[in-house]
Formats: structure tokens, C-alpha cells, sequence
């Protein structure tokens, strides 16, 4: 689980993957104010708490949803057959008094970065983003009738969360990547990202994954590397979709993912843009 020290703000890139796991390991990860204040309200009424309500609340916040998976898989007991994939199975397992007792009042990211605006609307965008890919992702896997569908949309919500550390942690490197994006939409993430952090943040997500012990089916829908597993590409093409739609409809990249959203749920273009604007 990670520390409760925060980071200064980076302003000079770690040299590799292992400085970078090693730093966001140690990291404090504060929460949406959002979050904060419904956990302190449910506190003083823990009787009336059960898992479903307060894990429903806690899946709304991509980071909050990390660090109850975290803790979770850092205190697996050693007889449990399986891993809690979803915050409701980790709060199942834990129990709300323990939960509670654990969790005291969360640190927010609005303090965090109250005084880089900048670097909480960054945040906010991905934030925003992972919500609506985790809506797509929940969709495409009911339509597939795919058994794991609440672990894909847990995977379609951490997909970027290495992204969200970044801008908590070093706002100024995010920054710089977000500005040579916008500069030239054709570059690629992952060429920006190992030019202005000598990584690629997905392999940050996957280090770190490994190193806070998250179950390892959210480890494997999370991997982008495994493009042909059907829900990675439910996870790989909601993540797509919501970035290439965070403003508008009209990107040059939209019906490439059409295509490939009619193509995994088997079927039209027309139905597939339907469904999608329903899901929206």
C-alpha cells in the first residue's frame, strides 16, 4: 500500500521503470474531494453501510478504487482461494469496521494541486475520460455477455491511472506531453511519453500492478500488449473511444474505432454507433 508521504512535485524525469515504480510506489495517492466527504459522511453512520452502496461510491473514483484494491491485495489472507477484482469483493472481504478503520479522512487532489489549476483540469480530462471508458467497457462486455464484465469495467478505470499520478506528482512533466500532443495530434502517446519520461506509462501501470499485488485478471485486461484477448480490446478500444470523443465526435480517428467496436461486438456500423450514443 502506498506511503502517506507526498512527493514533491518532479520537475526532472526519474532515468528508468524502476526509479519510477520505486517513487509512485512511495507516493500518497489523495482522492476527489467528491470521495472524501461521502466517505466522512457514511462514517458517522457506519450501521447503515453496506458493501454494494459504499463500493458504488468508491467505483466513481478511479484513485480511491486504487488504493482499496492495493490494500486489499496487500493483506490477502493466504487462505482465500481468489483475489478481490472489484472494490465490492475487497469491502466484502474486508468488512465496513475495518474498512473504515483503515481508511481515515483521504487527502484530496483539489488540496493537492490547489495551486496548479492547470494540472487539476489535466487530471479532471483523464479522470473524465476513465469514467466514460468504464461506462463503454461495462457496455461492450454485457453485450458479450462476457462473466468478468465488473472486472472490466475495474480495468477500463485504472486503465490510465499512471496518467493521474503523473499529473498529481510531476504536473510539469504532464504538462509538457499534453502541450506536444496538442501541438501535433498525430504523435504518438507512447513515442511523447518515453521522449519527456524515458518510460512508457503503461509499463508504470503494469510495474506498479505487479508491485502493489493487484489480482492478476485486472493485471492481464489492463495490458495493452495483449491485443487479441477479446477483453483486452473491450478495455483497449473503450479507452480509445474516449479519448478520441473527450470534446467532440468529429475526430479522424472515430471510425477507425467504429470499425473496431462493430467488429468486436459483431455488428453493424450504423447499430454499433447506436448502441454507442446510448452508452454516451
Amino acid at each position: 500500500m502506498p506511503a502517506t508521504t507526498p512527493l514533491s512535485a518532479l520537475r526532472q524525469a526519474p532515468p528508468d521503470l524502476a526509479a519510477w515504480t520505486a517513487l509512485f510506489c512511495n507516493a500518497e495517492i489523495p482522492v476527489l474531494a467528491e470521495t472524501a466527504e461521502s466517505l466522512e459522511l457514511l462514517r458517522s453512520n457506519e450501521d447503515a453501510v453496506d458493501a454494494n452502496s459504499l463500493g458504488e461510491m468508491i467505483a466513481t473514483d478511479p484513485l480511491m478504487t486504487l488504493k482499496v484494491l492495493a490494500y486489499a491485495a496487500s493483506h490477502r489472507s493466504s487462505r482465500l482461494l481468489t483475489d478481490a477484482e472489484t472494490v465490492t469483493a475487497a469491502l466484502v472481504l474486508m468488512g465496513i469496521t475495518p474498512f473504515f478503520r483503515e481508511f481515515g479522512p483521504q487527502p484530496t487532489v483539489e488540496d493537492r494541486l490547489a495551486a496548479q489549476p492547470h494540472a487539476l483540469d489535466g487530471l479532471q480530462r483523464v479522470l473524465h475520460r476513465a469514467e466514460r471508458a468504464a461506462r463503454y467497457a461495462l457496455c461492450f462486455a454485457i453485450h458479450r455477455r462476457d462473466p468478468d464484465a465488473a472486472v472490466i469495467h475495474s480495468a477500463a478505470l485504472l486503465h490510465d491511472f499512471a496518467e493521474m499520478l503523473l499529473w498529481v506528482n510531476a504536473p510539469e512533466l504532464a504538462q509538457q506531453i499534453r502541450d506536444k500532443q496538442t501541438a501535433d495530434r498525430h504523435l504518438r502517446s507512447s513515442a511523447v511519453q518515453r521522449e519527456v519520461l524515458h518510460i512508457e506509462l503503461s509499463d508504470l501501470e503494469q510495474a506498479l500492478m505487479q508491485a502493489w499485488h493487484l489480482p492478476e485478471l485486472l493485471q492481464h485486461i489492463t495490458n495493452d500488449k495483449r491485443a487479441n484477448d477479446p477483453q483486452v480490446q473491450c478495455v483497449k478500444l473503450a479507452i480509445r473511444l474516449a479519448r478520441h470523443t473527450a470534446d467532440d465526435w468529429d475526430d479522424e480517428a472515430v471510425p477507425d474505432d467504429l470499425l473496431d467496436i462493430a467488429k468486436l461486438l459483431n455488428l453493424s456500423q450504423e447499430a454499433t454507433l447506436k448502441l454507442l450514443h446510448e452508452f454516451d
